[in-house]
């Protein structure tokens, strides 16, 4: 035992951090209502139309590298017209999803993709299972959600007018 070398290092083998570490999810914001309760549940003879609005936005959180990426998703149901009742909203809801990302070493040309694509490409199975649990208690189809291509979605962002983000 007395033979054995001591390590040349404090912290011998220590791998770098990796580039994108989540460091929570959260459900930032929730809000569900039915505007024609009880009597849309009595009246709705198909499913909905789901109309929905998605947006991303990322902000730093503080000097280092540390960041919040929040996205919101919207879905409006509506029941078309029927036997002489107009079309009515059957529900509205609104997910703010946020997450929490500590960046390290990624390039300043990297950041805003990665974290307007690949930070949302991460959150959204969470956001997506929220949404469809809000709508099935609230009485309705689950809403299940199709995957969201983020790149595609960046990539047509950045392809706008700047006067028309």
């Amino acid at each position: 035992m007395a033979d054995t070398p001591a390590p040349s290092s404090p912290v011998p083998n220590l791998a770098p951090p990796p580039p994108l570490v989540q460091n929570a999810l959260y459900v930032k914001d929730l809000s569900f209502e039915v505007p024609g309760a009880p009597d849309i549940y009595m009246t709705m003879r198909s499913p909905p139309q789901i109309q929905l609005n998605l947006d991303v936005q990322a902000r730093r959180v503080n000097d280092q590298n540390l960041f919040e990426v929040v996205l919101t998703i919207g879905a409006t149901a509506k029941v078309a017209a029927q036997q002489g009742q107009p079309e009515a909203t059957a529900f509205v809801a609104e997910l703010v999803h946020g997450g929490l990302w500590t960046l390290n070493g990624i390039p300043a040309d990297a950041v805003e993709r990665v974290l307007l694509v690949d930070c949302p490409s991460l959150m959204f199975p969470f956001a997506r299972a929220i949404l469809a649990e809000v709508t099935r208690e609230g009485g309705f189809p689950p809403v299940m959600l199709a995957p969201i291509d983020f790149l595609a979605l960046y990539e047509q962002r950045r392809a706008q007018p700047v006067g028309n983000a």
